[in-house]
């Protein structure tokens, strides 16, 4: 084997053990110091940073930071009261005898390479190459090699095959935008990106692959957030002839063993907890509640049915109670109740116990005595506990606002524990949704999925009492994963479609592949998809998605350090048969 020219070690493999030894390091200069004639220069490699120092004044004149360079020298010892504790290669340095500089730094640093976290998150993504050498920022990349490896070995010994899906494929009504690509052979036709592998998986089911994976690139044409990116990744998997609680038990697995293997914190032992979707609507006021904060809602619609107080009256009225808060000051009261405004809540009401049994606050005089004695013994409240009403005409958005109340009531009192990660599975999720704005019943999940009932379902139950064996993964507040037991029964799958607007025949066509394919015999198959992403984000406890992806987007969706999206050019165009036409405002 050739020996390396450019170097003999790594930064971090340099320590008292190599003193006396002659080694070649290279890497990007940290930082130049003069002391008194002395130039000190800190060069950093992938692995460490190491203090090299030259006896000849004019070896490191002129150099700039960032410039990678080879230096050639010998190991000595450092002084005790010079040792640098924060470095791996804090006991010794590097007496410089040659340098070469492989490549200049030519341009001044938009930021401080070793501080670059503290810089705007724009000018990080457009100068990503200069943030990634931020040893901080680069061990969120680590991590994910590492994450992804265990989790590719895990899977082969749990028995699946790896299968790579198509990232051209076509477009589906899934829920979000797809991305699409204009084809270039088939002019006004287009391809469209996966939102997800959904029907590929399904149709590896078809095709005997009992048990897949894959790591999977999804796309979706959507306004980025904290927990969401254009482009993100899922450990997708499927198996054939399962039950739901099979793959809740292979999900409980992965997320338990991922944990607990690369997170310092505590994890909640297995089985996770099991909540229906309602319930945690009822209870939490979402469908990923953060079960570290221990407040529960409760429902005093029927207690004040018959209230005189105008907001509460034919209203779905959500309770919260906290013990022990009834002697804080007017100002923290003050500061939930600008919260709630904050997000769009006409209002916020509450009510202190007192000592003597009465209730303090302005809804009170409203109050009949059995709707008082009926709060105080149905809700369990002591005295100096606080009663936060939460009410709206419309159910989901009373438990809505109402999870959003907890929420802020958590944070605000310091009750979640930050050193956990604490996960549940919702499941029984309703099949169909009804969306009062277009007035027309939708998906309130994944439109694949298999009712409880199968098609008899549709026959005897009202359509929003139909659940469907759907369940998401949930940690600290965030879905982690999101499966299901599929629908391989094409009468029930079509009649599905046939709920929120689709035709039998527009069905067929649009997912002609799988429909096809399923007469041919289908086996019982279900999966989930863990989200990679967040997975990282937890373990690192990382404020958004984009501080675990090597070259997100930025918030926005642009990529200024590509220069995408692009125009493209007049031939470009023609080539693909395209005309483009921007219209203001649409």
């Amino acid at each position: 084997m050739q020996p390396n020219i450019y170097r003999t070690h790594h930064c971090i493999d340099i320590d008292k053990k190599l003193v006396g030894k002659k080694v070649t390091v290279s890497g990007w200069i940290e930082n130049i110091r003069d002391h008194g004639g002395v130039l000190f220069l800190d060069l950093r490699d992938n692995t460490e940073t190491l203090q090299t120092v030259s006896n000849d004044d004019s070896l490191f004149v002129g150099l700039a930071k960032e410039s990678v360079v080879r230096l050639t020298g010998t190991i000595r010892k450092r002084s005790e009261d010079t040792y640098n504790a924060r470095l791996k290669t804090g006991e010794v340095e590097l007496l410089v005898d040659t340098l070469e500089v492989l490549s200049p730094s030519l341009h001044e640093l938009p930021f401080n390479i070793m501080s670059s976290k503290e810089a705007g998150e724009d000018l990080r993504l457009k100068y990503r190459y200069l943030d990634l050498r931020n040893n901080k920022v680069k061990d969120n990349f680590k991590l994910r090699s590492d994450v992804l490896h265990f989790l590719r070995n895990k899977m082969y010994d749990l028995g699946f095959m790896e299968v790579q899906t198509p990232i051209l494929t076509a477009s589906s009504p899934e829920g979000a935008r797809d991305f699409v690509v204009p084809s270039r052979n088939f002019k006004g036709k287009f391809y469209a990106l996966p939102q997800a592998p959904q029907i590929y998986k399904e149709l590896l089911m078809v095709g005997g692959i009992e048990k897949y994976f894959q790591i999977a690139p999804c796309f979706r044409d959507e306004d980025a957030r904290a927990d969401r990116t254009l482009e993100f990744y899922q450990l997708d998997l499927e198996m054939s002839y399962v039950t739901e609680e099979e793959v809740l038990e292979v999900g409980e697995d992965i997320f338990y063993d991922v944990f607990t293997k690369f997170s310092n914190k505590k994890v909640s032992p297995k089985p996770f907890r099991r909540i229906a979707y309602r319930d945690a609507m009822e209870m939490y006021g979402t469908d990923k509640p953060d079960l570290r904060n221990p407040l529960i809602i409760k429902d005093a619609s029927e207690t004040l049915k018959d209230t005189s107080f105008g907001p509460f009256k034919k209203s779905f009225i959500k309770v919260i109670v906290v013990d022990d808060i009834g002697d804080k000051p007017n100002s923290w009261f003050n500061e939930v109740v600008d919260y709630a405004s904050s997000i769009g809540m006409p209002g916020i009401g509450y009510l202190t116990l007192m000592s003597d049994g009465s209730f303090k606050g302005p809804i009170d005089k409203f109050l009949t005595s059995e709707e008082r004695e009926s709060l105080i013994k149905d809700y369990e409240m002591k005295e100096n506990s606080v009663m936060f009403f939460i009410a709206n005409k419309k159910l989901k958005v009373a438990q809505k606002f109402a999870g959003l109340i907890r929420d802020e009531l958590g944070r605000k009192l310091d009750l979640i524990d930050k050193d956990k990660l604490e996960l549940c599975i919702i499941k029984d999720f309703p099949m169909f949704e009804y969306d009062d704005e277009n007035k027309k019943y939708e998906f309130c999940h994944n439109p694949f999925s298999l009712p409880h009932g199968g098609i008899k379902d549709y026959e005897d139950k009202d359509i929003l009492d139909i659940l469907a064996y759907q369940y998401d993964f949930v940690c600290n507040g965030n879905e982690m994963a999101s499966g299901a037991i599929r629908n391989h029964d094409l009468d029930s799958l079509a009649k599905g479609f046939e709920v929120v607007g689709y035709t039998r025949d527009e069905v067929e066509t649009r997912f002609s592949s799988i429909f096809t394919a399923f007469k041919y015999g289908c086996p019982p198959h279900g999966g989930m998809a863990p989200g990679i992403d967040r997975i990282l984000m937890l373990i690192k406890d990382e404020p958004n998605l984009r501080e675990v992806q090597v070259f997100p987007t930025s918030a926005s969706g642009a990529d200024n350090m590509m220069g995408s999206p692009s125009e493209l050019t007049r031939s470009q165009l023609k080539e693909l048969g395209l005309k483009i036409e921007v219209k203001n405002n649409e």
